[in-house]
């Protein structure tokens, strides 16, 4: 009864259609080892148009982060590429490796067998660990890197120094993979700057059912291999430029953790706090996320394409710019950043 009547399918259902109307296609990459990587790709890549890496975090799916962002986005010249990670949205491996630098080889590979050998990347929380760990590994392919609200900063013993509302692995967990009404809650509570006000269990029932029931075990392996013995220390430094985009009242990875990651690349990075929003900055500030992230790819993909491609491509990226804010306000028609359901680390 649940199933057939299920608003979250339903909702997962619409997003497959706004990914499609957005002429994206799904794909599956099978890699060497076994691993299989479920992502949406551009049906018809342009390249001329540069191409933008979009990592989700620990929440649903790709789509359920991500269809907001894909007008403006594509508006703006972009070819977009939209993974799951693994064991998200399908995507899944074999083997033990839980480690988020396992999942940058698999996007790597992913980006390899789709022809795509340098790209922008932008990592929202957990899919910030993934991006900031493909920028360090592959340079060669990493061109620049947006981060939000990406506690790649965080150490072990801060869970300890009360620098978090959970003091330890397995208590995140119980927040970030609910299982009961309670704890979705709670997590609603803790992302959002202003959680609605009416929070129906059967509703967070029907979510948990058909989002949170798959790949439990690992991605409870996930949560334990991203914190387990993790020191500053061993955090490499990336050098390509990077935008550090923070919500003021983040809950979930504490501002502190953007300022410490900004001080840990120093030049090479610029840290944007964006004010009346929490770790779901990128659901509550959708609009203003958005100019971020294009005005810091855009003025680079002005300059890096000048020598090859000309003055007509500078005309088509500045006018794709302008066209993109004249048209920002289709984004009201998206997803209502006040949705529970796209909650992420």
């Amino acid at each position: 009864m649940t199933q057939c009547l299920s608003f979250t399918a339903l909702r997962d259902r619409c997003y497959d259609r706004t990914f499609y109307a957005a002429g994206l296609r799904p794909t599956v990459t099978v890699l060497g080892d076994g691993a299989t990587v479920h992502f949406w790709a551009p049906r018809y890549p342009d390249p001329a148009r540069p191409p933008l890496l979009l990592i989700h975090g620990f929440g649903a799916n790709a789509k359920w982060q991500w269809a907001g962002y894909l007008r403006p986005l594509l508006r703006s010249g972009f070819d977009l590429y939209v993974p799951n990670l693994l064991f998200f949205g399908g995507s899944e491996a074999p083997g033990p490796d839980r480690s988020e630098a396992y999942q940058a080889r698999c996007l790597a590979a992913v980006m390899d067998a789709a022809g795509v050998r340098r790209f922008g990347v932008v990592g929202v929380s957990y899919g910030g660990f993934v991006a900031y760990r493909m920028a360090a590994m592959f340079p060669e392919k990493v061109e620049r890197a947006v981060l939000i609200c990406a506690g790649v900063c965080i150490e072990e013993r801060d869970l300890a120094s009360g620098l978090f509302v959970v003091s330890n692995p397995a208590e995140a967990a119980s927040i970030l993979l609910p299982q009961r009404p309670d704890k979705l809650r709670q997590l609603v509570r803790l992302s959002f700057c202003n959680p609605p006000r009416i929070m129906p269990s059967c509703c967070f029932w029907d979510y948990i059912q058909v989002m949170c029931t798959d790949y439990v075990t690992e991605k409870m392996e996930l949560i334990n291999t991203l914190i387990k013995d993790r020191k500053l220390s061993d955090l490499p430094k990336i050098m390509q430029p990077t935008l550090i985009i923070w919500g003021e009242q983040d809950k979930i990875f504490p501002l502190e953790l953007g300022y410490r990651l900004q001080r840990h690349l120093q030049e090479n990075s610029q840290l944007v706090v964006i004010k009346n929003a929490g770790h779901a900055v990128n659901l509550e500030k959708s609009k203003e996320l958005c100019e971020h992230i294009k005005a810091f790819f855009l003025n680079f993909s002005v300059n890096s394409h000048k020598d090859h491609m000309g003055c007509k491509r500078i005309k088509l990226l500045i006018g794709s710019s302008i066209l993109a804010r004249s048209g920002s306000a289709q984004m009201e028609n998206e997803p209502s950043s006040s949705s529970f359901s796209s909650m992420q680390i």
